[in-house]
C-alpha cells in the first residue's frame, strides 16, 4: 500500500518509524516548514523531517497545503492512503479526496473527548484518570470524522504532559499499524462519533500563569499539564519563577502565601497547601526547593504573585 505520511513533532516519530520498519511503502512525508528557534533564531527542522531525510524518504514542506502546485505534486504520487499524525493543519477536501482508502488520523484522546490541538495537556489539566488513542477517517471538521480504532491508557498520578505524550506516541504507532492492517484486510468499518464532544484548544505561553486561588489538587494538575511547555509560572519579588513539580497537601493557608520556607517551600492555595518540589528562577537552571532556599533568604509570610 502506497502511503503519504503527514506529521511534524516528536509525537509523530514513533508512527513513521513503525511504518518504515513494517515495510509499508512510504512514498513521501509532508511536514511543516522549518522554524526559527532559540536565541540565535536558527532554522530548525521538524523531528519528522530529520527522520524522513535520514531514511531517504521524499520530503515536502509546503507553505500552504492549499497551494495548487503542492496538490498536483501530491496527486502525482497517487497514494493509496494518507496517514496524519500531529501534522498541525486541517487537510482541505481536495487533499482528503486523493487516496482511495481515505485519510486516517492518529489522535491522542478518546474521541469525541478533547478534539483539537492539545488533548494531552488538557486531559491532565482537567484531572482525567484515563485517556487513549483514536484512529479516525478524516473529514473536513476538527477531529469530527468517524472512528476506526480506540485503545485506552491510564494517566498516572505523576504523569506530566511530557511523560504521557511519550507513552501515547508509542501507543499511537501500535494502533496505527493495527488500523492499516484491518484496512488492508477489508475488516474495518468506520463508526460515527457519539456523545457530547469536548475540546482542547492550543495553549499559549501566557496560559501558564498559576492561579493560587485554585485548590491544591487543581494547581498540582495544572503544573503537570503545563510541563514542559508553556510551563506553569508565577512571580516572586518581581522575578519570574517557573514551577515544574509540586505536591498537593492537606492544610490551610492564604492563596500564594509562603507558609513555610525552612527545608521546604509550602504555599497556601484556595483549598489545601502546595509543596513546591522543583522550580526554575528566571535565567537559571532547574533546581529543587532545597537548592533554591540555599541560594536566597526566603521569608515566610511573603507572597508569590504579591497582591
Amino acid at each position: 500500500m502506497r502511503i503519504v505520511f503527514f506529521g511534524t513533532p516528536e509525537f509523530a516519530v514513533p508512527s513513521l518509524s513503525m511504518l518504515l520498519d513494517s515495510g509499508e511503502e512510504v512514498s513521501a512525508v509532508v511536514t511543516q516548514t522549518d522554524k526559527r528557534r532559540g536565541r540565535d533564531r536558527l532554522a530548525t527542522a521538524p523531528p519528522i523531517k530529520e527522520l524522513a531525510l535520514g531514511s531517504g524518504i521524499r520530503t515536502l514542506q509546503p507553505q500552504s497545503i492549499r497551494d495548487a502546485e503542492f496538490f498536483l505534486e501530491l496527486e502525482s504520487i497517487a497514494p493509496d492512503l494518507i496517514v496524519v499524525v500531529a501534522y498541525g493543519k486541517i487537510l482541505p477536501s481536495q487533499v482528503l479526496a486523493i487516496p482511495p482508502h481515505g485519510c486516517i488520523n492518529v489522535h491522542a484522546s478518546l474521541l469525541p473527548q478533547y478534539r483539537g490541538a492539545a488533548p494531552i495537556q488538557w486531559a491532565i489539566l482537567n484531572g482525567e484518570k484515563q485517556t487513549g488513542i483514536t484512529t479516525m477517517l478524516m473529514d473536513e471538521g476538527l477531529d469530527t470524522g468517524p472512528l476506526l480504532l480506540q485503545e485506552e491508557t491510564n494517566i498516572a498520578a505523576d504523569d506530566t504532559a511530557e511523560t504521557l505524550s511519550k507513552r501515547l506516541a508509542a501507543l499511537g504507532a501500535s494502533v496505527l499499524m493495527k488500523t492499516i492492517g484491518k484496512i488492508k484486510e477489508g475488516r474495518l468499518v468506520p463508526v460515527p462519533q457519539a456523545g457530547v464532544p469536548s475540546y482542547a484548544p492550543p495553549l499559549k505561553k501566557e496560559d501558564g500563569r498559576l492561579v493560587w486561588k485554585n485548590s491544591a489538587e487543581e494547581i498540582r494538575d495544572f503544573v503537570r499539564g503545563m510541563y514542559p511547555w508553556p510551563c506553569a509560572y508565577c512571580s516572586l519579588n518581581r522575578e519570574r519563577i517557573k514551577i515544574t513539580r509540586v505536591a498537593a497537601l492537606d492544610g490551610f493557608g492564604m492563596p500564594g502565601r509562603i507558609e513555610k520556607a525552612k527545608g521546604e517551600i509550602i504555599v497556601g492555595s484556595g483549598k489545601g497547601l502546595i509543596s513546591i518540589l522543583e522550580l526554575q528562577p528566571e535565567c537559571r537552571r532547574l533546581m529543587t526547593a532545597i537548592e533554591f532556599l540555599q541560594g536566597r533568604k526566603l521569608q515566610e509570610g511573603i507572597f508569590f504573585d504579591e497582591p
